[in-house]
């Protein structure tokens, strides 16, 4: 007969207390350990270090208020945060007095305290009084800071709201629609807002109906090209071009030349065959020129000659160039009034 006290799963360890098992094992490891915590709580998960990342951010920008004098709060019943203020500023009085001739919608007109009165400035009043744009006296000082460092405000600012653009099909369309031969301007890699108001003023000078930018990497409708324009920007309409390769295809549809301007283009511009007919005038950036995608879709490259010391011509000035001598050879031809 087998001795039962020999059998190892017969014997209890003394001491322990609790039968030998994973069972009990399992429940003396978990006492007191309390329930799982927070994935934001864990400091090896994500959702911690988002949490952090977040933190950090809003420490920041309460920094950042503290030292501009700024408010983090939400707007009150906005349910968000306030809305950055997009109005443009116009400065200068020719062009503040152009923005308002041309009727722009106009939220506030800033003079500076004993600006000098001229009759600008006096019609650049009367305009703001006839349509209830409140009219609002600074300190040059706080006008200084208002414009941008470079501007020459003239003791005068515009508020207006965001520069608007035409679409450049319906812009097409509306000068067809006048009877009109088409001028247009077009800008491929201009970055310079102050170019593009120099063009603007020139193609106003010239007989041009209208410009047209990309979308992107161009310089855009600010108060710094505004100013430039010399009030030009009231009168002549900017389109935007989504893709300006396929906006000038579709300008070569409807019959319009589409010539871009290069230093090594193979035709001159003096005495351009293609002067009085419906027309794209491609102005390049100074340093790189025209892109490639744009100069394969140009009907013709034309060069501007110029003297040996002198490299290149900036945006501005080779686009007022070209605006004269078509203007000119289209003079010959169609005789438009003064």
């Amino acid at each position: 007969m087998s001795n039962k006290k020999s059998r190892t799963g017969a014997v209890r360890k003394k001491g322990l207390g609790k039968a030998v098992g994973s069972g009990g094992q399992g429940r003396q490891a978990l006492e007191g350990r309390g329930p799982t915590p927070k994935a934001e709580d864990r400091e090896y998960h994500t959702a911690y270090k988002e949490k952090k990342a977040r933190e950090r951010y809003a420490a920041a920008k309460e920094r950042h208020a503290a030292r501009t004098g700024q408010s983090t709060d939400r707007g009150r019943g906005s349910g968000g945060p306030r809305k950055k203020d997009e109005s443009e500023l116009v400065t200068g009085r020719n062009a503040v007095l152009e923005a308002l001739r041309a009727k722009i919608p106009a939220s506030t007109l800033y003079i500076a305290a004993r600006v000098e009165m001229d009759d600008r400035m006096r019609e650049i009043l009367r305009l703001a009084t006839n349509r209830n744009v409140p009219v609002l006296e600074v300190m040059r000082p706080e006008m200084d800071r208002m414009t941008e460092r470079d501007t020459v405000h003239q003791g005068v600012v515009l508020k207006v709201p965001p520069m608007s653009y035409a679409h450049p099909m319906e812009m097409l369309d509306e000068i067809i629609d006048r009877d009109e031969t088409p001028l247009i301007v077009a800008l491929d890699g201009v970055t310079d807002p102050r170019n593009l108001g120099a063009i603007i003023r020139s193609v106003g000078a010239f007989g041009g109906q209208g410009v047209i930018v990309p979308q992107r990497r161009s310089a855009g409708l600010n108060s710094a090209a505004w100013k430039t324009s010399a009030g030009a920007a009231a009168r002549i309409p900017v389109a935007m071009a989504s893709n300006l390769t396929q906006t000038l295809k579709e300008f070569k549809k409807q019959g319009v030349f589409v010539v871009g301007l290069d230093g090594d283009g193979d035709v001159m511009l003096p005495g351009l065959e293609l002067a009085d007919r419906p027309m794209v005038i491609v102005i390049g950036s100074e340093g790189k020129g025209l892109s490639r995608l744009v100069t394969e879709t140009c009907d013709a490259i034309v060069s501007i000659p110029i003297h040996a010391v002198t490299e290149s011509l900036n945006a501005g000035i080779a686009a007022s160039v070209a605006l004269y001598e078509v203007s000119r050879l289209r003079g010959v031809t169609e005789s438009p009034e003064a």
